[in-house]
């Protein structure tokens, strides 16, 4: 499909890659939001719940842009980008729109984003990190030395492993389909905490040819906006010599956490932060358990170089939002939190592109 960019990536180079890579997301976000519109309309037309709704349709349709951009990637082989576009957005979500929107001003927690949101943020990233850990070369080889040393006693020469060989399938099907669990499980959770409160969201119906033809647009912008931008970001990479997981973890993983960064801007603007807390939580919960989980089960996600830094920085960053909201009585992410928070991924993007 799209046999058309090829060639004019080819022929137009580095920044024809790059305008088709701001395209693709425009056509990515558009999607997202016709699609939801679209849905969440026709879904209130047959008398579904706010509260069905938008942990529904609406939290299935703003996840969109990650899984559109993975399932293209996975279907062309790019599993960096598909593994990167994730860990990526994760990272940025929290180091780089939370880092941001709490300069701008004080985060507040909701009891809810504290007990139960961030908790399961963190699980999904400690998961990521165990899966990365687990199927490491270095842990492979340890595990392989300990089968012979039990077999065989007097084989003892632990520098004859090769630390630096060696497959990484990081997660398999099984290991997507641990994270479908996960996912199922807080489903149920959300919707049994959401039926105990009251919905602060209202959607409008709409006409069924309108919510028809939203829908069938937003399907249209968002593979459109996926096939763009995963063979764009592989040219790019070709195109510098740095590799698929680079261009994943900033280019695509930016891209696609444009939604997070408007939304969350716009509530810092607005003086409503504690919105920009769980929008966030919200999208890494889906990123890692309903993204992630898919594209393993679909396709196992092999590793590739730098996958365990990446992994802990996504961890690290949960981890850190949970520590802040209770280190002060107030439950707020404060100011300095926020430069702390950037400073950290500052100083990680540095360290990934230069390749320490």
């Amino acid at each position: 499909m799209f046999e058309f960019l090829n060639t004019w990536l080819a022929s137009g180079g580095f920044w024809v890659a790059i305008l088709l890579i701001i395209v693709g997301c425009a056509a990515l976000i558009k999607g997202a939001d016709w699609l939801v519109d679209g849905a969440s309309g026709l879904a209130k037309q047959y008398g579904i719940s706010d509260i069905v709704i938008g942990l529904t349709v609406v939290a299935f349709g703003t996840s969109m842009p990650e899984f559109v951009v993975n399932m293209v990637a996975v279907g062309q082989g790019s599993t960096e980008i598909a593994i990167t576009n994730v860990l990526g957005s994760n990272i940025i979500n929290i180091f780089v729109i939370l880092g941001f929107t709490a300069l701008i001003c004080p985060i507040s927690s909701q009891r809810q984003s504290r007990h139960f949101d961030i908790p399961w943020s963190a699980l999904g990233a400690l998961l990521v990190l165990v899966f990365a850990i687990y199927n490491s070369p270095a842990w492979l080889n340890i595990e392989g030395w300990l089968n012979v040393h039990v077999n065989n006693p007097s084989l003892r020469d632990l520098g004859s492993l090769d630390w630096g060989a060696g497959s990484m399938s990081f997660i398999s099907r099984v290991g997507g389909t641990i994270l479908w669990v996960f996912f199922i499980f807080y489903l149920w959770q959300t919707f049994k905490s959401a039926k105990s409160s009251d919905s602060d969201e209202s959607y409008t119906p709409v006409p069924i040819w309108k919510a028809l033809l939203l829908i069938a647009g937003g399907l249209v912008g968002l593979v459109i906006g996926g096939e763009v931008i995963v063979k764009s970001a592989t040219s790019i990479a070709q195109s510098l010599g740095v590799s698929d997981a680079i261009i994943g973890l900033t280019v695509v993983a930016l891209g696609t956490s444009l939604p997070e960064l408007a939304t969350s801007c716009m509530a810092a603007l607005k003086k409503n932060c504690d919105i920009a807390l769980g929008n966030v939580v919200g999208s890494n919960i889906f990123n890692i358990f309903f993204i992630l989980g898919t594209s393993a089960c679909v396709m196992p996600l092999p590793g590739y170089k730098g996958l365990e830094i990446d992994a802990i920085m996504a961890a690290l960053g949960s981890a850190l939002v949970l520590g802040f909201v209770y280190i002060n009585k107030q439950r707020v992410i404060q100011r300095w939190h926020g430069a702390l928070l950037l400073l950290a991924y500052a100083g990680y993007l540095t360290y990934r592109i230069m390749g320490l």
